[in-house]
Protein backbone atom coordinates (compact mmCIF):
# COMPACT_ATOMS: atom_id res chain seq x y z
CA UNK A 1 0.00 0.00 0.00
CA UNK A 2 1.27 3.46 -0.89
CA UNK A 3 2.13 5.18 2.41
CA UNK A 4 0.90 8.48 0.98
CA UNK A 5 -2.61 7.03 1.01
CA UNK A 6 -2.60 6.66 4.77
CA UNK A 7 -1.23 10.07 5.67
CA UNK A 8 -2.34 11.07 9.16
CA UNK A 9 -4.72 14.03 9.03
CA UNK A 10 -3.64 17.33 10.53
CA UNK A 11 -4.20 17.71 14.24
CA UNK A 12 -6.08 20.96 13.74
CA UNK A 13 -9.17 21.01 11.49
CA UNK A 14 -8.08 24.42 10.21
CA UNK A 15 -4.69 23.27 8.98
CA UNK A 16 -4.94 23.41 5.22
CA UNK A 17 -1.41 22.80 3.93
CA UNK A 18 -1.25 19.35 2.26
CA UNK A 19 1.74 17.09 2.93
CA UNK A 20 4.66 17.20 0.51
CA UNK A 21 3.87 14.91 -2.47
CA UNK A 22 7.36 13.43 -2.28
CA UNK A 23 9.91 12.58 -4.97
CA UNK A 24 8.65 11.82 -8.46
CA UNK A 25 5.59 14.02 -8.12
CA UNK A 26 6.28 15.61 -11.51
CA UNK A 27 5.98 12.30 -13.39
CA UNK A 28 2.80 11.35 -11.54
CA UNK A 29 1.19 14.78 -11.95
CA UNK A 30 1.94 15.09 -15.68
CA UNK A 31 0.79 11.53 -16.44
CA UNK A 32 -2.57 12.08 -14.72
CA UNK A 33 -2.86 15.63 -16.08
CA UNK A 34 -2.19 14.39 -19.64
CA UNK A 35 -4.71 11.57 -19.38
CA UNK A 36 -7.38 13.88 -18.02
CA UNK A 37 -6.58 16.39 -20.78
CA UNK A 38 -7.32 13.80 -23.46
CA UNK A 39 -10.50 12.75 -21.69
CA UNK A 40 -11.68 16.36 -21.38
CA UNK A 41 -11.05 17.02 -25.10
CA UNK A 42 -13.12 13.96 -25.99
CA UNK A 43 -15.94 15.04 -23.69
CA UNK A 44 -15.90 18.59 -25.08
CA UNK A 45 -15.97 17.24 -28.64
CA UNK A 46 -19.02 15.14 -27.73
CA UNK A 47 -20.71 18.13 -26.12
CA UNK A 48 -20.08 20.23 -29.23
CA UNK A 49 -21.48 17.53 -31.53
CA UNK A 50 -24.60 16.94 -29.43
CA UNK A 51 -25.35 20.63 -28.90
CA UNK A 52 -25.03 21.30 -32.64
CA UNK A 53 -27.26 18.29 -33.41
CA UNK A 54 -29.95 19.71 -31.10
CA UNK A 55 -29.52 23.19 -32.61
CA UNK A 56 -29.71 21.93 -36.20
CA UNK A 57 -32.58 19.53 -35.48
CA UNK A 58 -34.83 21.80 -33.44
CA UNK A 59 -33.62 25.41 -33.83
CA UNK A 60 -35.21 26.00 -30.44
CA UNK A 61 -33.89 27.97 -27.46
CA UNK A 62 -36.13 25.90 -25.20
CA UNK A 63 -34.64 22.62 -26.47
CA UNK A 64 -31.13 23.92 -25.79
CA UNK A 65 -32.21 25.12 -22.36
CA UNK A 66 -33.59 21.66 -21.58
CA UNK A 67 -30.29 20.09 -22.68
CA UNK A 68 -28.40 22.50 -20.45
CA UNK A 69 -30.58 21.63 -17.46
CA UNK A 70 -30.09 17.91 -18.09
CA UNK A 71 -26.33 18.50 -18.11
CA UNK A 72 -26.28 20.59 -14.92
CA UNK A 73 -29.05 19.59 -12.52
CA UNK A 74 -27.84 16.07 -11.56
CA UNK A 75 -24.39 17.40 -10.78
CA UNK A 76 -25.92 20.05 -8.54
CA UNK A 77 -28.19 17.65 -6.65
CA UNK A 78 -25.59 14.90 -6.21
CA UNK A 79 -22.61 17.20 -5.66
CA UNK A 80 -22.75 17.14 -1.84
CA UNK A 81 -22.82 13.34 -1.87
CA UNK A 82 -19.96 13.22 -4.36
CA UNK A 83 -17.88 15.62 -2.29
CA UNK A 84 -18.46 13.67 0.90
CA UNK A 85 -17.47 10.41 -0.81
CA UNK A 86 -14.36 12.11 -2.25
CA UNK A 87 -13.19 13.00 1.26
CA UNK A 88 -14.17 9.64 2.72
CA UNK A 89 -13.12 7.06 0.10
CA UNK A 90 -10.54 6.60 -2.67
CA UNK A 91 -10.68 9.57 -5.03
CA UNK A 92 -8.85 7.57 -7.69
CA UNK A 93 -11.50 4.82 -7.59
CA UNK A 94 -14.32 7.39 -7.84
CA UNK A 95 -12.69 9.00 -10.89
CA UNK A 96 -12.18 5.67 -12.66
CA UNK A 97 -15.72 4.44 -11.95
CA UNK A 98 -17.36 7.69 -13.06
CA UNK A 99 -15.38 7.76 -16.31
CA UNK A 100 -16.26 4.13 -17.08
CA UNK A 101 -19.99 4.68 -16.56
CA UNK A 102 -19.88 7.81 -18.74
CA UNK A 103 -18.14 5.82 -21.49
CA UNK A 104 -20.80 3.09 -21.29
CA UNK A 105 -23.54 5.72 -21.62
CA UNK A 106 -21.87 7.06 -24.72
CA UNK A 107 -21.74 3.54 -26.22
CA UNK A 108 -25.53 3.31 -25.79
CA UNK A 109 -26.00 6.67 -27.51
CA UNK A 110 -23.66 5.65 -30.33
CA UNK A 111 -25.76 2.53 -30.93
CA UNK A 112 -28.95 4.61 -31.10
CA UNK A 113 -27.45 7.02 -33.63
CA UNK A 114 -25.99 4.27 -35.83
CA UNK A 115 -29.32 2.38 -35.89
CA UNK A 116 -31.19 5.66 -36.58
CA UNK A 117 -33.44 5.16 -33.57
CA UNK A 118 -32.22 8.13 -31.57
CA UNK A 119 -34.73 10.63 -30.23
CA UNK A 120 -34.25 13.93 -28.46
CA UNK A 121 -35.12 12.47 -25.07
CA UNK A 122 -32.38 9.85 -25.47
CA UNK A 123 -29.81 12.62 -25.68
CA UNK A 124 -31.29 14.33 -22.62
CA UNK A 125 -31.13 11.11 -20.60
CA UNK A 126 -27.50 10.44 -21.50
CA UNK A 127 -26.56 14.02 -20.64
CA UNK A 128 -28.36 13.53 -17.32
CA UNK A 129 -26.39 10.37 -16.46
CA UNK A 130 -23.05 11.84 -17.51
CA UNK A 131 -23.76 14.89 -15.35
CA UNK A 132 -24.51 12.61 -12.40
CA UNK A 133 -21.13 10.93 -12.88
CA UNK A 134 -19.43 14.34 -12.99
CA UNK A 135 -20.85 14.98 -9.49
CA UNK A 136 -18.57 12.20 -8.25
CA UNK A 137 -15.62 12.67 -10.60
CA UNK A 138 -15.34 16.46 -10.27
CA UNK A 139 -14.84 16.83 -6.49
CA UNK A 140 -12.44 13.87 -6.46
CA UNK A 141 -10.31 15.36 -9.24
CA UNK A 142 -10.33 18.89 -7.77
CA UNK A 143 -9.35 17.72 -4.29
CA UNK A 144 -6.63 15.44 -5.72
CA UNK A 145 -4.72 18.30 -7.36
CA UNK A 146 -3.51 19.72 -4.05
CA UNK A 147 -2.12 16.30 -3.11
CA UNK A 148 -0.26 15.77 -6.39
CA UNK A 149 1.90 18.92 -6.34
CA UNK A 150 3.77 21.02 -3.75
CA UNK A 151 1.87 23.99 -2.34
CA UNK A 152 4.18 26.41 -4.16
CA UNK A 153 3.12 24.89 -7.50
CA UNK A 154 -0.64 25.16 -6.92
CA UNK A 155 -1.15 28.65 -8.46
CA UNK A 156 0.67 27.48 -11.59
CA UNK A 157 -1.26 24.20 -11.60
CA UNK A 158 -4.47 26.26 -11.56
CA UNK A 159 -3.20 28.31 -14.52
CA UNK A 160 -2.26 25.12 -16.36
CA UNK A 161 -5.73 23.69 -15.77
CA UNK A 162 -7.32 26.82 -17.19
CA UNK A 163 -4.91 26.67 -20.15
CA UNK A 164 -6.09 23.10 -20.66
CA UNK A 165 -9.64 24.44 -20.91
CA UNK A 166 -8.49 26.68 -23.76
CA UNK A 167 -6.66 23.85 -25.52
CA UNK A 168 -9.76 21.70 -25.05
CA UNK A 169 -11.89 24.35 -26.74
CA UNK A 170 -9.39 24.89 -29.56
CA UNK A 171 -9.19 21.17 -30.28
CA UNK A 172 -12.77 20.06 -29.65
CA UNK A 173 -14.64 22.57 -31.83
CA UNK A 174 -12.83 21.97 -35.16
CA UNK A 175 -12.51 18.26 -34.45
CA UNK A 176 -16.23 18.11 -33.75
CA UNK A 177 -17.08 20.00 -36.93
CA UNK A 178 -14.67 17.80 -38.90
CA UNK A 179 -16.09 14.62 -37.38
CA UNK A 180 -19.65 15.66 -38.27
CA UNK A 181 -18.55 16.30 -41.84
CA UNK A 182 -16.61 13.09 -42.53
CA UNK A 183 -18.32 10.35 -40.54
CA UNK A 184 -21.73 9.33 -39.18
CA UNK A 185 -22.57 11.17 -35.99
CA UNK A 186 -22.58 7.91 -34.03
CA UNK A 187 -18.97 7.20 -34.97
CA UNK A 188 -17.99 10.78 -34.14
CA UNK A 189 -19.23 10.21 -30.61
CA UNK A 190 -16.97 7.15 -30.38
CA UNK A 191 -13.97 9.48 -30.00
CA UNK A 192 -15.23 10.24 -26.49
CA UNK A 193 -15.08 6.56 -25.52
CA UNK A 194 -11.47 6.23 -26.71
CA UNK A 195 -10.29 9.37 -24.89
CA UNK A 196 -12.10 8.31 -21.71
CA UNK A 197 -10.15 5.06 -21.69
CA UNK A 198 -6.91 6.98 -22.27
CA UNK A 199 -7.76 9.13 -19.25
CA UNK A 200 -8.33 6.08 -17.07
CA UNK A 201 -4.99 4.38 -17.85
CA UNK A 202 -2.77 6.78 -15.80
CA UNK A 203 -5.18 6.44 -12.87
CA UNK A 204 -4.62 2.68 -12.98
CA UNK A 205 -0.83 3.12 -13.03
CA UNK A 206 -0.38 5.83 -10.38
CA UNK A 207 -1.77 6.24 -6.89
CA UNK A 208 -3.10 9.58 -5.68
CA UNK A 209 -2.00 10.60 -2.15
CA UNK A 210 -4.95 11.14 0.15
CA UNK A 211 -5.37 12.05 3.79
CA UNK A 212 -7.16 9.25 5.63
CA UNK A 213 -8.89 9.42 8.99
CA UNK A 214 -8.33 6.73 11.57
CA UNK A 215 -11.29 4.59 12.64
CA UNK A 216 -11.62 6.69 15.80
CA UNK A 217 -11.98 9.84 13.67
CA UNK A 218 -14.58 8.36 11.31
CA UNK A 219 -18.06 9.84 11.62
CA UNK A 220 -21.31 9.38 9.74
CA UNK A 221 -21.60 10.68 6.17
CA UNK A 222 -24.21 13.20 7.30
CA UNK A 223 -21.86 14.51 10.00
CA UNK A 224 -19.06 14.81 7.45
CA UNK A 225 -21.32 16.71 5.03
CA UNK A 226 -22.32 19.09 7.82
CA UNK A 227 -18.66 19.66 8.63
CA UNK A 228 -18.02 20.97 5.11
CA UNK A 229 -21.27 22.97 5.05
CA UNK A 230 -20.56 24.65 8.40
CA UNK A 231 -17.04 25.62 7.31
CA UNK A 232 -18.60 27.67 4.52
CA UNK A 233 -21.71 28.91 6.31
CA UNK A 234 -19.87 30.22 9.37
CA UNK A 235 -17.56 32.43 7.29
CA UNK A 236 -19.27 35.71 6.21
CA UNK A 237 -16.90 36.22 3.29
CA UNK A 238 -17.57 32.76 1.96
CA UNK A 239 -21.33 33.22 2.16
CA UNK A 240 -21.03 36.37 0.07
CA UNK A 241 -18.66 34.69 -2.38
CA UNK A 242 -20.98 31.73 -2.88
CA UNK A 243 -23.94 34.07 -3.32
CA UNK A 244 -22.10 36.23 -5.85
CA UNK A 245 -21.00 33.25 -7.92
CA UNK A 246 -24.49 31.78 -7.83
CA UNK A 247 -25.91 35.08 -9.13
CA UNK A 248 -23.34 35.31 -11.94
CA UNK A 249 -24.03 31.74 -13.04
CA UNK A 250 -27.79 32.32 -12.91
CA UNK A 251 -27.43 35.26 -15.30
CA UNK A 252 -24.73 34.23 -17.81
CA UNK A 253 -24.68 30.41 -17.90
CA UNK A 254 -27.37 30.18 -20.64
CA UNK A 255 -25.05 32.00 -23.05
CA UNK A 256 -22.56 29.11 -22.99
CA UNK A 257 -25.27 26.70 -24.12
CA UNK A 258 -27.04 28.98 -26.61
CA UNK A 259 -24.11 30.42 -28.56
CA UNK A 260 -24.70 28.03 -31.53
CA UNK A 261 -28.24 29.39 -31.77
CA UNK A 262 -26.92 32.97 -31.78
CA UNK A 263 -24.51 32.09 -34.59
CA UNK A 264 -27.22 30.38 -36.64
CA UNK A 265 -30.15 32.77 -36.10
CA UNK A 266 -28.50 36.21 -35.84
CA UNK A 267 -25.41 35.80 -38.03
CA UNK A 268 -26.86 33.17 -40.40
CA UNK A 269 -23.79 30.95 -40.09
CA UNK A 270 -23.26 27.19 -39.78
CA UNK A 271 -21.38 24.59 -37.77
CA UNK A 272 -17.99 25.54 -39.24
CA UNK A 273 -18.43 29.11 -38.05
CA UNK A 274 -19.40 27.94 -34.57
CA UNK A 275 -16.22 25.87 -34.57
CA UNK A 276 -14.15 28.90 -35.66
CA UNK A 277 -15.70 30.98 -32.90
CA UNK A 278 -14.87 28.36 -30.29
CA UNK A 279 -11.31 27.86 -31.63
CA UNK A 280 -10.45 31.54 -31.22
CA UNK A 281 -12.20 31.57 -27.85
CA UNK A 282 -9.98 28.68 -26.83
CA UNK A 283 -6.96 30.67 -27.94
CA UNK A 284 -8.11 33.47 -25.64
CA UNK A 285 -8.50 30.96 -22.80
CA UNK A 286 -4.98 29.65 -23.39
CA UNK A 287 -3.59 33.19 -23.31
CA UNK A 288 -5.50 34.00 -20.11
CA UNK A 289 -4.38 30.78 -18.44
CA UNK A 290 -0.74 31.34 -19.39
CA UNK A 291 -0.85 34.91 -18.09
CA UNK A 292 -2.23 33.77 -14.75
CA UNK A 293 0.32 30.94 -14.55
CA UNK A 294 3.12 33.47 -15.19
CA UNK A 295 1.81 36.22 -12.89
CA UNK A 296 0.45 33.99 -10.08
CA UNK A 297 -1.38 36.98 -8.50
CA UNK A 298 -1.16 37.22 -4.73
CA UNK A 299 -4.44 39.14 -4.35
CA UNK A 300 -7.04 37.01 -6.10
CA UNK A 301 -10.36 38.76 -5.39
CA UNK A 302 -9.84 41.85 -7.63
CA UNK A 303 -8.86 39.53 -10.51
CA UNK A 304 -11.93 37.39 -9.89
CA UNK A 305 -14.40 40.28 -9.79
CA UNK A 306 -12.93 42.22 -12.72
CA UNK A 307 -12.62 39.04 -14.77
CA UNK A 308 -16.27 38.15 -14.20
CA UNK A 309 -17.43 41.68 -15.09
CA UNK A 310 -15.29 41.83 -18.25
CA UNK A 311 -16.36 38.38 -19.39
CA UNK A 312 -20.03 39.28 -18.94
CA UNK A 313 -19.73 42.65 -20.71
CA UNK A 314 -18.13 41.06 -23.77
CA UNK A 315 -21.00 38.55 -23.95
CA UNK A 316 -23.32 41.52 -24.54
CA UNK A 317 -20.89 43.05 -27.05
CA UNK A 318 -20.79 39.74 -28.95
CA UNK A 319 -24.53 39.87 -29.57
CA UNK A 320 -24.50 43.60 -30.35
CA UNK A 321 -22.18 43.02 -33.33
CA UNK A 322 -24.11 43.61 -36.60
CA UNK A 323 -25.14 40.44 -38.42
CA UNK A 324 -22.75 41.19 -41.31
CA UNK A 325 -19.80 41.64 -38.89
CA UNK A 326 -19.43 38.11 -37.58
CA UNK A 327 -15.66 38.65 -37.23
CA UNK A 328 -16.33 41.28 -34.53
CA UNK A 329 -18.53 38.87 -32.60
CA UNK A 330 -15.73 36.29 -32.74
CA UNK A 331 -13.26 38.82 -31.32
CA UNK A 332 -15.56 39.76 -28.42
CA UNK A 333 -16.35 36.12 -27.65
CA UNK A 334 -12.61 35.34 -27.56
CA UNK A 335 -12.03 38.24 -25.15
CA UNK A 336 -14.88 36.92 -23.02
CA UNK A 337 -13.19 33.52 -22.83
CA UNK A 338 -9.85 35.05 -21.86
CA UNK A 339 -11.49 37.21 -19.15
CA UNK A 340 -13.40 34.24 -17.81
CA UNK A 341 -10.19 32.23 -17.37
CA UNK A 342 -8.44 35.16 -15.71
CA UNK A 343 -11.20 35.06 -13.08
CA UNK A 344 -11.48 31.29 -12.82
CA UNK A 345 -7.78 30.46 -12.36
CA UNK A 346 -7.27 32.77 -9.33
CA UNK A 347 -10.51 31.41 -7.90
CA UNK A 348 -9.23 27.85 -8.16
CA UNK A 349 -5.91 28.74 -6.54
CA UNK A 350 -7.65 30.65 -3.74
CA UNK A 351 -9.87 27.70 -2.88
CA UNK A 352 -7.11 25.10 -3.05
CA UNK A 353 -4.72 27.07 -0.85
CA UNK A 354 -7.22 27.95 1.87
CA UNK A 355 -9.50 24.93 2.39
CA UNK A 356 -8.18 22.03 4.47
CA UNK A 357 -7.53 19.25 1.97
CA UNK A 358 -9.56 16.73 3.97
CA UNK A 359 -12.57 19.08 3.53
CA UNK A 360 -11.99 20.17 -0.05
CA UNK A 361 -14.23 17.56 -1.66
CA UNK A 362 -17.21 18.65 0.43
CA UNK A 363 -16.58 22.40 0.23
CA UNK A 364 -15.95 22.38 -3.52
CA UNK A 365 -18.97 20.18 -4.18
CA UNK A 366 -21.12 22.57 -2.15
CA UNK A 367 -20.01 25.42 -4.40
CA UNK A 368 -20.73 23.21 -7.42
CA UNK A 369 -24.21 22.60 -6.02
CA UNK A 370 -24.90 26.32 -5.58
CA UNK A 371 -23.81 27.05 -9.13
CA UNK A 372 -25.31 23.85 -10.48
CA UNK A 373 -28.73 24.85 -9.19
CA UNK A 374 -28.30 28.43 -10.40
CA UNK A 375 -27.44 27.23 -13.93
CA UNK A 376 -30.66 25.25 -14.56
CA UNK A 377 -32.69 28.04 -12.96
CA UNK A 378 -31.13 30.52 -15.38
CA UNK A 379 -31.76 28.19 -18.31
CA UNK A 380 -35.39 27.72 -17.25
CA UNK A 381 -35.83 31.50 -17.37
CA UNK A 382 -33.72 32.05 -20.49
CA UNK A 383 -35.57 29.45 -22.60
CA UNK A 384 -38.97 31.17 -22.76
CA UNK A 385 -37.37 34.63 -22.50
CA UNK A 386 -35.25 33.85 -25.56
CA UNK A 387 -38.36 32.80 -27.48
CA UNK A 388 -39.94 36.20 -26.66
CA UNK A 389 -36.96 38.55 -27.01
CA UNK A 390 -34.96 36.63 -29.58
CA UNK A 391 -31.59 35.12 -28.84
CA UNK A 392 -29.65 38.30 -29.67
CA UNK A 393 -31.34 40.52 -27.09
CA UNK A 394 -31.30 37.70 -24.57
CA UNK A 395 -27.49 37.72 -24.83
CA UNK A 396 -27.39 41.49 -24.37
CA UNK A 397 -29.55 41.31 -21.25
CA UNK A 398 -27.47 38.49 -19.76
CA UNK A 399 -24.21 40.32 -20.44
CA UNK A 400 -25.31 43.61 -18.88
CA UNK A 401 -26.77 41.96 -15.77
CA UNK A 402 -23.68 39.78 -15.33
CA UNK A 403 -21.43 42.84 -15.50
CA UNK A 404 -23.41 44.61 -12.79
CA UNK A 405 -23.30 41.54 -10.54
CA UNK A 406 -19.53 41.18 -10.92
CA UNK A 407 -18.89 44.84 -10.14
CA UNK A 408 -21.23 44.69 -7.15
CA UNK A 409 -18.65 42.53 -5.40
CA UNK A 410 -16.43 45.60 -4.96
CA UNK A 411 -19.11 47.07 -2.67
CA UNK A 412 -18.48 44.35 -0.07
CA UNK A 413 -15.42 44.96 2.18
CA UNK A 414 -15.89 41.48 3.65
CA UNK A 415 -15.62 39.92 0.21
CA UNK A 416 -12.58 41.99 -0.71
CA UNK A 417 -10.79 40.85 2.46
CA UNK A 418 -11.17 37.23 1.43
CA UNK A 419 -7.71 36.07 0.48
CA UNK A 420 -6.08 32.67 0.16
CA UNK A 421 -3.77 32.03 3.10
CA UNK A 422 -4.30 35.52 4.58
CA UNK A 423 -3.48 35.98 8.21
CA UNK A 424 -6.58 36.41 10.30
CA UNK A 425 -8.85 34.80 7.74
CA UNK A 426 -10.61 31.50 8.36
CA UNK A 427 -9.44 28.94 5.76
CA UNK A 428 -12.06 28.55 3.05
CA UNK A 429 -13.15 26.23 0.19
CA UNK A 430 -14.18 27.29 -8.55
CA UNK A 431 -16.29 28.81 -11.02
CA UNK A 432 -18.13 26.42 -13.31
CA UNK A 433 -16.02 25.31 -16.21
CA UNK A 434 -16.84 27.19 -19.36
CA UNK A 435 -16.92 24.56 -22.09
CA UNK A 436 -17.60 24.81 -25.78
CA UNK A 437 -21.29 24.70 -26.47
CA UNK A 438 -22.33 23.75 -22.97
Amino acid sequence: MDPALSTTPPASPLLHHPPDPGPGWERRFWAIFGGQALSMIGSALTQFVLIWWITDTTGSASALATAGMAALLPQALLGPLGGTLADRYSRRFLMITADLISALCMLVLITLFLTERVELWHVYVMMFIRSAMQAFQGPAAAASTAMLVPGSFLPRAAGLNQTLMGIMTVASAPLGALAIGVMPLGLALGIDVVTALLGIIPLLLFRIPQIKRSEEQQTSMWAEFREGFELVWQHPGLRRLYGLLGAVVLVVMPSFTMVPLLVKNHFGRGVGDVALMEVLTGAGMILGGLLIAAIAPKRQMPWILLGLAASSLTIALTALAPSQMFWLAVVWWAVSGMSFIMANAPMTALLQTTIPNQLQGRALSLLSTVMGLAGPAGLAIAGPLGEMLGVRWLFVAMGVLGTLVGLAGFLSPTLLRLQGGSAGETPIPALPQRSAGG
